[in-house]
């Protein structure tokens, strides 16, 4: 995947938001713990509200070209390494995990992975979107420490 407009990287998001919501809802539906299928179901929702703030990101972006020091080759390698080796980016992966995650431990280190990426996303989407967007991608960041935080208290408990 070749990013050359801030909307693509934008698309990207929504993408992963999308594989987020399926990852949450196969293992809200597999978990046996009432605490974790409400866990699972409201990360669920976080990721859908994810998707809709990214897709007018992407409406609101249209053409606007990226920033010139992210059109280097090297810039570009490292955003499709990000998105390639994003926990929920190869094939199915989603549906997978979530029917691996037979106990509350797997499902728990597998969404903080998925975390953990989509937030190292956000980071560098940051960076490249307008000024008058960073508010919004930071506030997405800050959702994200928030949902690793929640999924590590549940490991905890």
């Amino acid at each position: 995947m070749k990013f050359f407009k801030a909307n693509e990287v934008a698309q990207a998001a929504v993408e992963i938001e999308r594989k987020g919501q399926a990852f949450y809802r196969n293992v809200a539906s597999a978990a046996s713990a009432q605490a974790a299928r409400d866990l699972f179901t409201f990360m669920a929702g976080e990721e859908a509200k994810h998707e809709a703030i990214f897709q007018a990101l992407k409406n609101r972006l249209g053409e606007i070209e990226m920033p010139a020091y992210s059109n280097a080759n090297e810039y570009q390698e490292y955003l499709e390494a990000l998105i390639d080796s994003h926990a929920l980016f190869s094939g199915g992966i989603a549906e997978r995990l979530a029917s691996e995650a037979s106990d509350m431990v797997t499902a728990v280190n597998i969404a903080l992975a998925f975390e953990k990426d989509t937030l190292l996303f956000f980071l560098e989407m940051k960076e490249l979107v307008p000024d008058s967007e960073k508010p919004m991608v930071q506030k997405c960041i800050e959702e994200e420490r928030s949902h690793m935080r929640m999924l590590h208290g549940l490991l905890k408990d």
